[in-house]
């Protein structure tokens, strides 16, 4: 009998799917939008982190995002949205990170910045002046609402404008010295109501990946506009990367 139970144990044993889940914020936002994605994910067991990055250089990102990363006991889930591609991207070479998830995000190569990535895709950054400490800021509530948020109640917009956090233009211009998805899967979020980056262009750069893609009907802020979306794109990563 022992020696039965032995045999039928691992047959019955699942492994667990991975518990960490690091989320990575992009330009003029912060940590809070994940707000609305952090209890469905937590509710389901996972442990969730969202990462405060300073905004102010690409290294500086992705500094911020691995010192989150070596907190992590276990496997992790990576994921980035829109600007924070790019770091995920880097920092995503981190051992313990198992798979990538980028929502409408920027997804340069090795040796290649985000204003080089997007040119190269036809899609240069255009329109966007930097102020005299060399930020880029969507201060305008009707921009914000019409780049971020045209999916969003314009009171929502207008709060999201008023809380921004402004990038560093020159992080636009720094290269990633390593693209991690290369190495591992990744998971692509395509928004397909999305002003500030082409729905055809996350396409592209889901394609260059290799990412496993899905599209939905949403404008850039996906994971408050969509949450229930996104949470269910996160949940079937870390799901399919244990079990690939």
């Amino acid at each position: 009998m022992c020696l039965l139970l032995a045999y039928l144990s691992p047959l019955r044993a699942e492994e667990p799917d991975i518990k960490n889940i690091v989320l990575v914020h992009g330009a003029f936002t912060d940590g809070s939008i994940w707000s609305a994605v952090i209890p469905l994910l937590q509710a389901d067991g996972y442990h969730v982190t969202a990462v405060q990055n300073p905004l102010t250089s690409l290294q500086d990102d992705v500094t911020a995002t691995e010192r989150v990363l070596a907190r992590q006991q276990g496997d992790t889930l990576l994921v980035g949205h829109s600007w924070a591609g790019a770091v995920i991207t880097q920092a995503g070479n981190a051992p313990n990170v198992k798979g990538l998830v980028y929502l409408s995000a920027l997804v340069p190569d090795s040796g290649e910045s985000v204003s080089q990535a997007l040119a190269r895709l036809h899609a240069p950054m255009d329109g966007m002046t930097a102020d005299n400490n060399g930020l880029f800021w969507l201060d305008d509530a009707d921009d914000f609402y019409r780049v971020m948020a045209n999916d969003l109640p314009l009171s929502q917009a207008r709060l999201l404008a008023a809380t921004q956090q402004p990038i560093a233009a020159g992080a636009f211009m720094e290269k990633v010295r390593t693209a991690a998805w290369h190495s591992k899967p990744s998971w692509y979020l395509i928004t397909e109501n999305d002003n500030a980056l082409n729905a055809s262009v996350q396409t592209s750069f889901a394609r260059q990946a290799g990412a496993h893609a899905t599209r939905i009907d949403s404008g850039h802020l996906s994971m408050i506009s969509h949450p229930a979306e996104v949470a269910a794109l996160i949940k079937r990563a870390a799901h399919s990367v244990n079990h690939s």
